[in-house]
């Protein structure tokens, strides 16, 4: 198994996959904690948010844990991009013919696709690390920018910086997986990043407005409470199970799919 994950990690190492995920990253860290700083310094009430985003409070900003409110506000932005680059690896082992050499090298699919996600997990556990660092140096410059009085971000740091980095890579790795799944049934990255994307900014808004009742349990809402540690809606614990039954579900799924389909059609 080490080696199918070394073996996949070389592969993926891909200087236009690489910096593509981790400029992406770093381009909507800055943008979210710019924007953030505006919008919820400007109001003490709840700012709306849009498709994909939701913003802190400003009490809720300048609290002790403030210091990561910008991971939490753009996890479904994170989490497009994780799906995307994971769907992208995945399909073009198709579009590019190499399923069939990797595929005659190592006969064992289940070791093959496991190999493949754990590369892809370390690949998302870094990109956490790389949104973490971006993070911690935009925060305090965006909240420079709106005079707000951040001094409480001295406080529990590690602990907070721990939590958030768990909760985003958690988050972020069912949106991989998720990517996986789609890229696997589709062999398109183009259809799955569009399945992905249309999903957040359309689909569950549509849910989210014709059924209030199961507007936060749906797999987006779910993942944001995830990534925020908790809602008064969704509580962690929760959001942490649904999370681990989606990256299940979705692994099973995969394996399903790549184990009895015949990768020549």
């Amino acid at each position: 198994m080490i080696n199918a994950v070394r073996s996949e990690l070389l592969r993926t190492r891909r200087k236009g996959v690489v910096l593509g995920w981790f400029g992406l990253t770093i381009l909507f860290t800055a943008m979210i904690n710019m924007v953030m700083a505006q919008v919820v310094g400007s109001s003490q009430a709840q700012p709306e948010g849009g498709p994909g985003v939701s913003f802190p409070t400003l009490d809720e900003w300048q609290a002790a844990d403030g210091i990561t409110a910008g991971l939490s506000s753009a996890a479904s932005m994170y989490g497009v991009v994780a799906l995307s680059f994971w769907a992208i690896v995945t399909a073009g082992d198709y579009s590019s013919g190499l399923i069939r050499l990797t595929a005659s090298a190592q006969p064992d699919r289940v070791r093959l696709l496991l190999g493949k996600v754990g590369a892809l997990s370390l690949w998302t556990a870094a990109v956490t690390t790389v949104a973490l660092i971006a993070n911690l140096l935009i925060a305090p410059m965006a909240a420079r920018s709106a005079d707000l009085d951040v001094s409480a971000w001295g406080q529990d740091v590690l602990p907070t910086l721990a939590g958030a980095w768990f909760n985003l890579f958690a988050t972020l790795l069912v949106w991989g997986v998720i990517g996986l799944v789609l890229a696997l049934v589709t062999r398109s990255a183009a259809i799955s990043i569009s399945v992905g994307v249309g999903y957040v900014l359309v689909v569950e808004a549509v849910i989210t407005a014709a059924l209030d009742t199961i507007a936060d349990w749906t797999p987006g809402a779910t993942l944001s409470a995830l990534a925020q540690g908790g809602t008064s809606s969704i509580p962690y614990g929760t959001a942490l199970t649904l999370g681990a039954l989606y990256t299940l579900l979705g692994l099973g799924v995969a394996l399903t799919v790549f184990k009895r389909r015949d990768i020549t059609d």
